[in-house]
């Protein structure tokens, strides 16, 4: 019998029969889009000639990119709020709060797909949305009424048994996942939770679970839609919203665990990968530099009402830097109303702008050598802008209480009150701007938002070297680096390209204008992270035409199709270490490419053959010969 997600997937199925490890089509509910992925989508949402969005709702937030320190961010946040109105797009300003958690709040719906161009889009799991993250690209088709095809995908039950142990909070329980599964052990699976547990967990709770569910790689994670779900859309004034859904009692999945809650402990992810974790026994007493809460994976009313108790008359460490950021006006506005936020400011914390801001290394990066103790998703090598900082992922509880002791301390210790139920949250949506559809409306552009840079067909005969080569879980932060530098050229792809790879190879911009671009030659989980769909753009931009990788994480290969750059796997893997940078590669008869075909790839220098795999649909074959979606609808228009 189906589980969760497949009855949701087969509500919505528009093309292709539901077979798993198939390509199929879904009708695509909502979408939002935020300003560092933005951008470029409502560039190619202008290029498909359509008269406005077709989904139910469509939404564009401005988060990420509002360090306003000249004028690309402003010009293209200006861009943004006239393309929605032309297309019947809703707009939510700067400061009004992080799309994922302003998104749970106010529009987020049980049973409803949400494709969102940001990996974090599955936090809406956590109200029973089957919410997925892409290219920016595929969203615009979304909003364009086409349909979103993925692979039907494996289904894992996690069952959630007993209670929390207070100072043991639901970042324990994905960073426990984490360490069960590892960043690469969700692709191409939809992860469920289940059990008595469940019904212990708040709905912001299940959204930090479903958030940080993307460091798995998985395609989404999903919660079911029960008295929690309708409480929590009483308290938002969108009881309407509300549908009970659960799996099949029967259901049949293809990986199960367990896990006992009452025996969790405090745990912390250490540098720099979100799987690597450890029990807070194992670095008690380790000195703190820098202190972040918020992110979109804990800035909830429920966190910050955590911190506030916690830190309540007590002083920040006087080694420590504490900054902390609500992730929407309403939880602002609430905890500015009942006095928290006073106790927050009085204990020496910084307050920050209700967007991602640290989290995506815009701002507040730590000292030199810091240990940094973050509530946020992600701790990649350098995304918080200092190359030797060693940033660890935690829970806001932890987070707070060391904040206090100047070392990583165990929040079970601390005399805090769990956060007490409100009937109703604040509700103040004047910062969300309806659209008008007014076309006669101009809609400015500023001179940093560039053309879009366009792809050839693919030839029959790629001939050309190795770019560069990198090992295992490359991130897309490695291939298209974020940060207060990086990101306000995110609508300038000329411009971007010169980042490309600039942590792991200097020169890769220059190497790749000498060479007519090349090859890229990757390890396991290549492209793992951000939906940033730059990462495939930018590197098509400077001649990349194919990809030979151990594995692909799911988003980073869908851009890589929608740019027309061929994703290919070694059938031996071992061919990996007999690859050099430099090398010349061919492979030929790409004009015949067919579904499991295998190819031939010849090491000119090295003198070696390779076989090599492509796992592609008919439809990708199809957009990759001709350079790409977007020149696949211009020719089909």
């Amino acid at each position: 019998m189906p589980t969760l997600c497949e009855k949701i997937l087969q509500q919505h199925l528009v093309e292709n029969e539901y077979i798993k490890g198939q390509s199929i089509g879904i009708k695509i509910d909502q979408t939002l889009t935020q300003d560092a992925t933005g951008t470029m989508a409502y560039l190619q949402l202008e290029a498909m000639g359509i008269d406005k969005v077709k989904t139910e709702l469509s939404i564009s937030y401005v988060d990420h990119n509002t360090l306003q320190s000249g004028f690309e961010n402003a010009d293209d946040h200006k861009y943004l709020q006239h393309v929605a109105n032309a297309y019947g797009v809703y707009f939510s300003k700067p400061g009004n709060g992080i799309c994922h958690q302003v998104h749970l709040e106010r529009f987020a719906a049980p049973g409803k797909t949400l494709l969102g161009s940001d990996s974090h889009t599955p936090t809406a799991g956590g109200i029973g949305s089957l919410a997925m993250g892409a290219g920016g690209l595929d969203v615009a088709c979304a909003m364009a009424g086409k349909p979103f095809f993925l692979i039907a995908p494996k289904t894992v039950n996690i069952e959630l048994c007993g209670t929390l142990q207070k100072g043991v909070s639901s970042k324990d329980i994905i960073l426990k996942v984490l360490q069960m599964l590892s960043v690469k052990g969700g692709v191409g699976k939809i992860i469920e939770y289940s059990g008595d547990g469940v019904s212990h967990l708040s709905i912001p709770e299940r959204a930090t679970i479903c958030n940080m569910g993307a460091e798995l790689g998985a395609t989404t994670s999903l919660f079911p839609s029960d008295e929690k779900t309708l409480s929590f859309l009483k308290q938002q004034q969108r009881a309407h919203d509300y549908v009970a859904l659960f799996a099949d009692e029967d259901a049949v999945y293809d990986e199960s665990y367990t896990i006992e809650l009452n025996t969790l402990t405090p745990m912390l992810a250490m540098p720099h990968s979100p799987d690597n974790v450890v029990a807070i026994d194992e670095v008690l007493g380790m000195k703190v530099d820098q202190v972040a809460i918020g992110s979109c994976t804990n800035s909830s009313y429920d966190d910050l009402m955590k911190v506030a108790s916690i830190l309540k008359g007590n002083t920040i460490h006087p080694d420590v830097s504490l900054a902390i950021s609500c992730g929407s006006k309403q939880v602002l506005q609430m905890i500015t109303k009942n006095g928290a936020l006073s106790d927050i400011i009085a204990s020496g914390a910084r307050i920050l702008e209700s967007t991602c801001g640290p989290c995506i290394g815009m701002g507040q990066s730590p000292i030199s050598n810091a240990l940094s103790l973050r509530t946020f998703n992600r701790n990649f090598y350098g995304r918080s802008g200092t190359l030797s900082a060693q940033v660890c992922l935690v829970s806001p509880e932890i987070a707070a209480y060391s904040a206090i002791h100047g070392v990583v301390s165990d929040p079970r210790l601390a005399d805090f009150e769990r956060t007490k139920e409100v009937d109703y949250f604040h509700i103040d949506d004047r910062m969300i701007i309806c659209p008008d559809y007014d076309k006669d409306k101009e809609i400015i552009r500023g001179p940093n938002i560039k053309a879009l840079p366009i792809n050839d067909e693919l030839d029959d005969i790629i001939d050309k070297k190795v770019m560069i080569k990198v090992e295992d879980n490359i991130t897309t932060d490695h291939i298209a680096p974020a940060g207060a530098k990086v990101l306000p050229y995110r609508s300038n792809i000329e411009k971007i390209s010169e980042f490309i790879f600039q942590n792991n190879k200097a020169d890769f911009h220059d190497v790749c204008i000498a060479n007519n671009g090349g090859y890229i030659i990757a390890g396991h989980n290549y492209g793992q992270g951000s939906s940033r769909e730059h990462a495939a753009l930018a590197p098509m931009y400077l001649g990349i035409k194919a990809v030979i990788a151990k594995s692909f994480a799911r988003i980073h290969k869908a851009n890589l199709i929608n740019f027309g750059i061929l994703p290919l796997t070694f059938n031996d893997e071992a061919d990996y270490d007999t690859i050099e940078e430099m090398d010349t590669l061919i492979i030929k008869d790409l004009s015949t490419l067919a579904i499991g075909q295998c190819l031939q790839v010849y090491n000119k220098t090295k003198d070696k053959t390779y076989i090599v795999n492509q796992e592609l649909s008919t439809l990708d074959i199809t957009l990759l010969r001709a350079g790409g979606t977007l020149n696949h609808i211009k020719k089909n228009q």
